[in-house]
């Protein structure tokens, strides 16, 4: 079933547990992370970003989402991930989207808060709740490059001033994290975290989540991070499946059992991300 983020978010807010945000561009995708989320019966958000939109069609993509929420009993969340401009969320709005983040993070801060403070108003209007971000994380996240230089982590004291300006749900926060594989082990600054947490009352996001080790995962959680972003681990289990059947396979060309196997390998990522972050309902 269709569900709202904010729920599933406070929900687990209380309960001291993560919700998985699996992000999708198709739909091998999606059934993976469905048929993961219904073999542990797991809330999970599903994400699109502008790029998955423009790829499989803002038609199209959010309806395959929306036809396995009716046919599923798992609470799921239909969310914008990294919207990169008012009218993107406008246009998620009226697709039905039951969450929203809205990225302005690489704009001045008096100018974030202004851009989230009106889609706050835009998307609370018809019961959507929105989430933002504050600071940078290192990276690429839809063609978007955030260099070390021009990276920075959230301030704890922003945040506190930034929720009480925007009136945002949630909060995604720079402390370590990074987009994309790792180089080296990351280390995420807890103590940062624990700053933020003890300044803000609403559930925190954790983007850049893939390849982080498991036990930071689980001091993250512990910290009062929410929400997870796992995109990077489901390309690869897709990609790296693709590529070792058809080396094994090269005569076969029919793209269901080319694909097949890759949606095994996808729903397994998941699968495991969801018990990592004791999301179970």
């Amino acid at each position: 079933m269709l569900v709202s983020s904010k729920e599933l978010l406070l929900d687990a807010q209380k309960g001291g547990y993560a919700v998985g945000a699996f992000n999708t561009n198709n739909l091998e995708i999606t059934h993976a992370i469905f048929q993961a989320a219904e073999a542990l019966d797991a809330p999970i958000l599903v994400q699109l970003s502008s790029g998955a939109l423009k790829y499989a069609g803002i038609e199209f993509l959010p309806q395959i989402i929306r036809t396995h929420a009716r046919l599923s009993t798992i609470p799921a969340a239909m969310h914008l991930d990294h919207g990169p401009d008012f009218e993107t969320v406008m246009r998620c709005l009226r697709y039905g989207f039951t969450s929203i983040m809205r990225d302005a993070s690489k704009h001045p801060f008096d100018e974030n808060v202004a851009e989230i403070r009106r889609v706050v108003e835009a998307a609370h209007a018809v019961g959507v709740p929105v989430e933002a971000e504050l600071g940078r994380l290192v990276g690429v996240e839809d063609h978007v490059v955030v260099s070390e230089r021009e990276a920075a982590m959230t301030d704890p004291d922003q945040a506190a001033e930034f929720i009480q300006a925007t009136g945002c749900d949630f909060l995604a926060v720079a402390i370590g994290n990074a987009h994309g594989f790792y180089k080296g082990e990351p280390k995420l600054d807890f103590d940062r975290l624990q700053a933020i947490r003890d300044q803000v009352d609403v559930p925190l996001v954790l983007h850049g989540a893939s390849g982080i080790p498991d036990h930071q995962i689980r001091t993250a959680i512990e910290l009062g991070i929410c929400k997870i972003n796992i995109d990077t681990e489901i390309r690869h289990a897709f990609a790296e499946t693709v590529r070792r059947f058809q080396a094994e396979n090269p005569e076969q060309i029919d793209p269901r059992k080319i694909l097949g196997p890759a949606i095994e390998a996808m729903q397994a990522v998941v699968e495991r991300k969801i018990a990592l972050f004791s999301a179970q309902a």
